[in-house]
């Protein structure tokens, strides 16, 4: 990996923020950009906390979160993300911001810099389009929480040319992580097959065959899920869910990918789940309780 030592991070929330500290915890200096100082400081802030939790489990040592921490840098202008040899995007799950993001960073990239997504359903190949690059754009997606989660789903794009992809695998190796590869098809393989059934629990919800507890209990009882289907909806965030459901129903064109409408209205309602303390579950007291 001699040559990747510098990473950029285009977004410093939940995902950017993991990804920034798997980073620099494998001892690449990061560069974290959000829109922002007060959400980059915000990022950096999570990370302080999460790696104090690794050194409270004995996963890692103080010397090792200080060294981590020292090589996070704030970078509020996108000049420096683009001096990094790779430059992962981590914003929210919309393909126009996405697309805005790597038009943007285009005038400040180095001739060698690769680019990566993080998106866990859009094209690769329609993103790279977007850019003077798409032989070197690849998707590496990371799975949430970063810090804890062990794959990378690493997707090429029509045009990713095959040292970009080895690049890639190396890369998220690095890093302590197992990378499968998934073709460039509407959501990829984890989301493909977990959403859908996050969206049929919201139907067997929506269609009173079951309660919120009843659901959650069946799935992580009788599937031996660690989290059940409407709790982990939460966890992942039920507009990233709809986005995810919009993508399949739109890139495929098959009803069974159809959002349901019961998800639908919690998004408008702006019931999202964990992050804003309400969606299946309202975490504002000191126990979860279902909001249906």
């Amino acid at each position: 990996m001699a040559d990747i030592k510098s990473v950029g991070v285009i977004g410093a929330g939940q995902m950017g923020s993991g990804i920034a500290h798997v980073c620099a915890l494998a001892g690449y200096d990061v560069f974290l950009n959000d829109l922002d100082r007060e959400k980059i400081d915000a990022g950096i802030s999570l990370i302080e906390h999460n790696l104090a939790r690794q050194v409270g489990r004995g996963l890692i040592d103080d010397a090792a979160m200080k060294a981590t921490l020292a090589r996070i840098k704030p970078a509020e202008d996108l000049a420096a993300i683009g001096a990094t040899d790779i430059a992962i995007e981590a914003a929210t799950e919309n393909e126009d911001t996405k697309k805005a993001i790597f038009r943007a960073l285009h005038p400040h990239l180095g001739p060698n810099t690769l680019l990566a997504s993080n998106t866990s359903s859009i094209s690769i190949t329609r993103l790279a389009s977007t850019t003077d690059r798409p032989e070197r754009f690849i998707g590496l997606h990371f799975m949430n929480p970063v810090p804890l989660m062990k794959l990378v789903e690493v997707i090429r794009g029509i045009a990713t040319d095959v040292a970009t992809y080895e690049t890639a695998v190396s890369f998220a190796r690095s890093l302590g992580k197992t990378t499968t590869n998934a073709e460039d098809f509407p959501a990829f393989i984890v989301n493909r097959v977990l959403v859908p059934m996050i969206n049929e629990a919201i139907y067997t919800l929506y269609e009173g065959v079951g309660t919120v507890d009843s659901i959650d209990t069946a799935m992580k009882l009788g599937a031996n899920h660690p989290m059940g289907p409407l709790e982990l909806g939460d966890f992942i965030g039920l507009d990233t869910v709809l986005s995810i459901m919009n993508v399949l129903y739109e890139g495929l064109a098959d009803s069974k990918y159809r959002p349901c409408p019961l998800l639908v209205k919690y998004v408008e309602a702006g019931w999202l789940g964990k992050k804003v303390g309400r969606g299946f579950y309202d975490y504002r007291g000191e126990t979860p309780v279902p909001t249906r």
